[in-house]
């Protein structure tokens, strides 16, 4: 494939950012249609069951892809740093790094989800019921969070190296994959879960392959190198890591809000409506990653040009990129609302039978949480912004807000004051308020430049 020629430091900002972007969203999209495939199918194949049951899986892939978004993102600023510096042996090394310690990571916990898979379901969350569909589901599902984690890392640096169409087509072929091996192991084969879980495994291979391929043989300033041993390189080692870890915390605490969001409310609908409301959630959660994705690209595709930039100290160049991707969120954002607000029945209807009692339960609530998601999409490019100048203490403190100190709360008091929908606008209401805080602080910050000038 021909190599593209980026220049973070001199090319217009709205042309830069939408060169990197539509391709990067067009990725992420299909990074986000492989798990929502497997929706489409279990839900038509299995029933809501089996939504529920992979709902229940779903958290520990996004704590996985978090961890892969930290090293991600954390490797990227690194080496955008290095490389304009004139640096890019250094940068190699970050990305390197990066792959190297998320293999190490990976290889414990697919152990354990191999070696005890019905405790884990347990501990997820797992009816009686649903435990055997979970179990089926873990263990043929474990493989593909080592790809994952690979695929998150280079992703960030295919971007970087100028290569964000083969970064897209990565995610695309593998979403491809993921229809047709999804469509031959549930229906033809009649494996189920399983089968979704397998032809998971075996999609996120192909695009991890694709995108190591490149780092290998084909990257132009980014490809990968045999890392040197000894006390000293395994100390350079550990302090690298500790800073990518550090500069892409907010970025794992972005995909702990989902999984957060997921587990709760598992929990939640399980408490006020049983299996069928968790069934409900779990068409939801196939559609939440495509909007969380969304947040993300616009992230991502901002990163290069604000950490390349930064690191050169042009703060024009930083200013211009925050506004045009804070805009693409808000712009964004009210597509995604309008589509749940004014189209649940046919979102739903993708997944699950209309006489179904959990579509009707979606339909119904679908309007209620896609009200937030302005406010979602605008707060992860908000994130994103910080982590990119490096940052780290207010992305990660709104990261918190918005997954954690807001959001739990709103998940335990809404539904004790408005009953069901209060369940359904415990994300919107998390959202707002975090906005409400980010917007606050923009705002200091610009009184505090005015006062400096």
């Amino acid at each position: 494939m021909k190599k593209e020629t980026i220049d973070w430091g001199t090319e217009r900002i709205p042309v830069l950012f939408g060169k990197v972007f539509f391709p990067t969203l067009l990725g992420m999209l299909g990074v986000s249609a492989v798990t929502a495939i497997d929706g489409i199918f279990i839900g038509h194949g299995v029933g809501s069951d089996g939504i529920a049951a992979v709902n229940i899986c779903i958290p520990l892939l996004m704590v996985v892809t978090g961890a892969g978004l930290m090293v991600g993102m954390g490797s990227s600023i690194v080496a955008s740093v290095r490389l304009s510096k004139g640096q890019p042996s250094l940068a190699r090394a970050a990305v390197t790094q990066a792959l190297l310690f998320v293999t190490a990571v990976a290889l414990p916990l697919l152990a354990l989800l191999v070696l005890f898979p019905e405790r884990t379901a347990r501990m997820l969350g797992a009816s009686e019921r649903l435990l055997p569909l979970v179990v089926d589901y873990l263990v043929w599902f474990a493989p593909s969070l080592l790809f994952t984690l690979w695929t998150s890392v280079a992703m960030f640096a295919l971007r970087l190296d100028g290569a964000p169409k083969l970064a897209m087509w990565c995610s695309l072929i593998a979403a491809m994959i993921n229809v047709v091996l999804d469509w031959l192991f549930i229906f033809p084969f009649g494996w189920g879960v399983l089968g979704a879980a397998a032809a998971t495994s075996a999609s996120c291979l192909a695009g991890a392959g694709i995108a190591l391929y490149y780092l290998f043989f084909r990257a132009r300033h980014l490809r990968l190198h045999e890392c040197r041993t000894g006390r000293k390189a395994r100390r350079f080692f550990v302090r690298s890591m500790g800073d990518q870890c550090r500069l892409g915390f907010s970025a794992l605490l972005g995909e702990a809000t989902m999984a957060t969001l997921m587990f709760v409310g598992n929990h939640v609908f399980m408490r006020y409506l049983g299996d069928d409301g968790v069934g409900a959630f779990g068409v939801a959660c196939y559609y939440l990653p495509f909007v969380f994705m969304i947040g993300n690209a616009i992230a991502q595709s901002a990163q290069p040009v604000i950490s390349f930039n930064a690191g050169i100290g042009n703060t024009g160049r930083v200013r211009d990129t925050l506004r045009i991707s804070l805009a693409a969120a808000v712009a964004c954002g009210a597509v995604t609302t309008a589509a749940f607000v004014f189209f649940p029945r046919q979102l739903v209807g993708l997944f699950l039978d209309s006489a179904a009692p959990a579509a009707a339960i979606a339909a119904e609530g679908f309007p209620c949480i896609g009200s937030g998601f302005v406010f979602f999409i605008a707060n992860l490019a908000a994130i994103g912004y910080w982590q990119s100048i490096g940052r780290v203490l207010p992305a990660t403190c709104f990261a918190l807000l918005r997954g954690f100190i807001f959001l739990i709360p709103s998940f335990v008091l809404l539904p004790e004051a408005f009953g069901t929908p209060g369940i359904w606008f415990a994300l919107p209401l998390s959202e707002l308020l975090t906005a409400a805080v980010i917007a606050l602080m923009f705002a200091a910050e610009r009184r505090r430049r005015t006062r400096a000038k």
